[in-house]
């Protein structure tokens, strides 16, 4: 495994899954407000919402897949193999994510999808679980400090509806 302090940091933003816009326009503004702070280069990718739909419609039954679900591996899988398009298009050959940082998110599952995704494009994955060692944690408390928003719901439009009937349940 590479030493990552050797390395430079791009942030690329692919999230065509997050509902609505504006909530993607909010989490946009807040990682380039991080970004700035930290001098990272940041690039946005596409908000391809017709894209992510009809990949995330190749699940059987996808409307009523679980949190963390077949429907989750997909969009993982969309927004991984997108990232490994831009590290390649950019002459970077290592790649990662921080969806391993969600208390929600299996980074078993993140990582395996993200080791062959990068054996297909000839790319190398760094393998994390950002939760681990304090990692949750610490981005809670990065982001207090800064005064980021944290969103309360992953970002597809079934899990703000599930965020929802939650809510109204209270």
């Amino acid at each position: 495994m590479p030493k990552l302090s050797n390395y430079g940091v791009v942030v690329f933003y692919y999230n065509p899954n997050i509902h609505p816009r504006q909530e993607y326009e909010l989490r946009k503004k807040e990682v380039i407000r991080y970004c700035d702070k930290h001098k990272i280069v940041f690039i946005e990718g596409s908000y391809d919402i017709d894209y992510w739909f009809s990949r995330i419609r190749s699940v059987p039954n996808y409307a009523l897949e679980p949190e963390g679900g077949l429907r989750c591996e997909e969009c993982f899988r969309i927004r991984l193999e997108r990232t490994a398009e831009e590290a390649r298009k950019l002459g970077i050959k290592f790649f990662s994510t921080t969806l391993t940082l969600g208390s929600n998110k299996q980074a078993r599952t993140i990582n395996k999808i993200g080791v062959e995704i990068a054996e297909r494009f000839g790319l190398f994955f760094v393998q994390a679980d950002f939760k681990k060692k304090g990692g949750q944690e610490l981005s809670v408390k990065e982001s207090k400090a800064m005064s980021i928003y944290r969103q309360d719901y992953c970002g597809c439009v079934f899990s703000m509806r599930r965020k929802i009937e939650f809510d109204k349940n209270l």
